[in-house]
């Protein structure tokens, strides 16, 4: 019986501080994500490293966006603090230089925007289903402080194990 009790605790400890999973609600980063996928996140990632254009994250709900029932969100990370974020002709431009997003599939489309500067302790993201993705472009940038961590393995479907 205390084996077991330790056990329950070391896993209930391990899931509160270090990795969690996450089902995918949306088609809001497809193709990268699909609805239904799980995904293991690793929660220490940014307290031990930075935060990189291109990881996907997952953050808690902005205080904007107080219309969802979705608690937690996954997006991709395009924006750094300090950098300027404004789509031309459909192509995502970080300082004036095109963004090169090889994780899109061919041929999409960024509606226009910006210019915006990501201020200090924000980052600018995106879902990479631009036509169907409520991200930064609605509800801003998002403090540093909501990240809950990267995600780094993708647990299913069976199919598509691995990193997304």
């Amino acid at each position: 019986v205390v084996v077991i009790a330790l056990a329950l605790l070391a896993a209930f400890a391990l899931r509160a501080v270090v990795v969690q999973t996450y089902f995918i609600p949306s088609r809001s980063m497809a193709p990268t994500l699909e609805v239904g996928d799980r995904l293991m996140v690793y929660k220490l990632a940014f307290r031990i490293g930075q935060v990189d254009r291109g990881d996907l994250v997952v953050f808690n709900r902005p205080p904007s966006v107080a219309d969802s029932q979705i608690k937690d969100f996954v997006k991709r990370v395009i924006g750094l603090p300090g950098e300027r974020v404004q789509a031309i002709d459909g192509v995502v431009h970080i300082d004036n230089v095109p963004l090169r997003e090889g994780y899109l599939p061919p041929n999409v489309s960024t509606g226009d925007f910006g210019p915006l500067v990501v201020p200090n302790d924000q980052l600018f993201v995106m879902g990479d289903n631009r036509a169907n993705s409520r991200d930064s472009r609605w509800f801003g940038p998002i403090d540093v402080d909501l990240l809950v961590g990267e995600v780094f393995v993708r647990i299913w479907p069976l199919s598509s194990v691995g990193r997304p």
